[in-house]
């Protein structure tokens, strides 16, 4: 089935889990599964597309990079098993989109409210690196994903300008006018679009909640908070 014609986010879940476009991503996801981390020797690696994370009527799409070796081609759930992951789920408690400030794995009973985690690529790269081929070959999920959440995204945050700039493609390709010049990633850029048939959306930007900035400094707790608050507050008029 084209991507363009998946009914429904459980089934576009289900073919990224079985996607094999990508023969670089494949083997090296597969790799990692078989040679494992001796930390997990004892656990069974996922080793597939990772599907997004969140319910289906989200108001606030989060849009991060790529699943990592160790986490989420572990876990099989976004940003699950792996320090990023503990920075951001520990945010989203604080800030009440998250039942629990841990998601260790799948079953952990991590829920999400009113949030969907996903990402411009779904397979564990090499070194945490997608070439923009790997990139532009998955975009066709990104796009599947943010038409099928249509009826209530209002919001758009993206990790890092990698997520940044898959997120404006995907826009541009589906007739968002964009501002003129494109508007560059930045840490808190906020940018009001309006589509020619009258949906509107807000696209954010945040810093990665990789260990580079976490650990630096350059993304603290506070800075994550005060975007993730500023993103909610943006989907509704409920305060928060």
């Amino acid at each position: 089935m084209p991507t363009a014609q998946i009914p429904t986010l459980a089934e576009l879940d289900r073919t990224i889990a079985g996607c094999r476009a990508c023969p670089r991503l494949v083997e090296w996801r597969e790799e990692v599964a078989r040679v494992k981390r001796a930390a997990f020797r004892d656990q069974t690696y996922w080793g597939r597309g990772v599907p997004g994370l969140g319910p289906a009527d989200a108001r606030l799409l989060i849009v991060g990079l790529a699943p990592a070796a160790h986490g989420a081609n572990r876990t099989g759930r976004m940003f699950t098993g792996d320090r990023s992951g503990d920075v951001l789920f520990a945010a989203l408690h604080r800030c009440g989109l998250a039942s629990q400030p841990t998601s260790t794995h799948r079953g952990d009973g991590l829920t999400l409210r009113g949030v969907r985690i996903t990402a411009p690529v779904h397979c564990a790269p090499p070194d945490n690196r997608p070439t923009p081929t790997e990139i532009a070959t998955c975009s066709a999920y990104l796009r599947r994903e943010l038409a099928l959440m249509a009826p209530t995204v209002r919001v758009v945050l993206t990790l890092g300008a990698i997520g940044w700039q898959a997120m404006l493609r995907v826009l541009i390709a589906d007739g968002w006018p964009m501002p003129r010049p494109r508007p560059p990633f930045g840490h808190g850029r906020e940018v009001a679009l309006s589509h020619p048939d009258g949906r509107r959306l807000t696209l954010l930007g945040c810093y990665h909640v990789s260990q580079q900035n976490t650990f630096t400094g350059r993304l603290t707790p506070a800075m994550l908070d005060q975007v993730l608050r500023r993103a909610w507050a943006l989907t509704t008029d409920e305060p928060h």
